[in-house]
């Protein structure tokens, strides 16, 4: 399947009220867990009783829609103190469960171990803030894209003016979570910088504040939301250009499920239209940092 790069558009007021989290307690070693009950983010009812197809059908044979995340990215994807998952992509996943009318297991992973889960069929789809890329294009398939966001370098606070160009980052380490478009795009943008890979981004971040990279390149809101958490980080007063980042967040699936991705891509639609997902995105930013992650 081509890679889509339908843009829905963003529309709507918020409405109202606090994200609830969409998950049960993390149940095993592979971070498994039954996501259930409901969300305080209200969206309108629709009918996707149409869309079949031999994926969707061995869903509802099995009762539950498993999804792979990371559940270290707030405000996609996060956990509660109770350990339940929480966030805007967590919500979402919770739509599509219910448009298939099934019960939502989300597993949490490694992020550069979703996408082989996918192709494998461990998990049914890949939703942890995955940005629409060509390469990751030839071995999966991506929705139409959810939401879309500036990327942002964070430094240690006080550097925010020492790192405000590519000159200044010339010779530097600047960090990016393994397996991510943040890789490539420190690669192609700071060619003169030394790109650093850690497994997650509270590691990332810790480097940073001990002093021992730069800083690292993030997704807007997950950025926002670290430096309003940590008193010692801050948004460098550098920007990449719109020609250098200009990224989409979207559901990976497997290419033989042209069926489930079609349903998907309805939901999107739907929740956008409505709304409903720029609420839970919204709130999902007040819990993460009320949670102060």
């Amino acid at each position: 399947m081509k890679l889509r790069k339908t843009f829905a558009l963003l529309t709507a007021a918020v409405v109202a009220l606090s994200l609830t989290a969409c998950g049960g307690d993390s149940s095993s070693a592979s971070g498994s867990g039954s996501a259930g009950g409901s969300s305080s983010v209200a969206t309108t009812s629709y009918d996707y009783s149409s869309y079949t197809g031999a994926t969707i059908d061995a869903i509802k044979e099995k009762g539950k829609l498993v999804i792979g995340t990371e559940a270290a990215y707030p405000p996609f994807e996060f956990k509660n103190l109770d350990g339940s998952f929480a966030g805007c992509d967590i919500w979402l996943a919770q739509q599509i469960a219910d448009a298939l009318g099934v019960k939502l297991e989300v597993m949490d992973m490694a992020f550069d171990g979703i996408i082989p889960a996918v192709q494998s069929n461990q998990v049914d789809l890949g939703i942890a803030g995955f940005t629409v890329d060509e390469e990751r294009a030839k071995v999966i398939d991506f929705s139409d894209m959810y939401h879309k966001d500036d990327q942002l370098l964070i430094v240690r606070k006080g550097n925010e003016s020492t790192y405000n160009s590519k000159e200044s980052l010339a010779g530097q380490k600047v960090g990016a979570q393994r397996g991510t478009i943040q890789a490539d795009l420190i690669e192609s943008a700071l060619p003169d910088s030394e790109l650093f890979l850690l497994a997650k981004y509270p590691e990332l971040a810790l480097e940073v504040t001990n002093g021992n990279i730069a800083g690292f390149v993030v997704d807007g809101a997950v950025g926002a939301s670290m430096v309003e958490a940590n008193d010692q980080l801050a948004v460098a007063d550098f920007a990449f250009s719109p020609e250098e980042a200009n990224f989409g967040k979207a559901v990976v699936a497997n290419q033989q499920s042209d069926d489930l991705t079609e349903l998907v891509n309805a939901v999107i639609a739907n929740v956008l239209a409505d709304g409903s997902f720029e609420a839970a995105y919204e709130e999902a930013k007040v819990q993460a940092t009320e949670l102060g992650i």
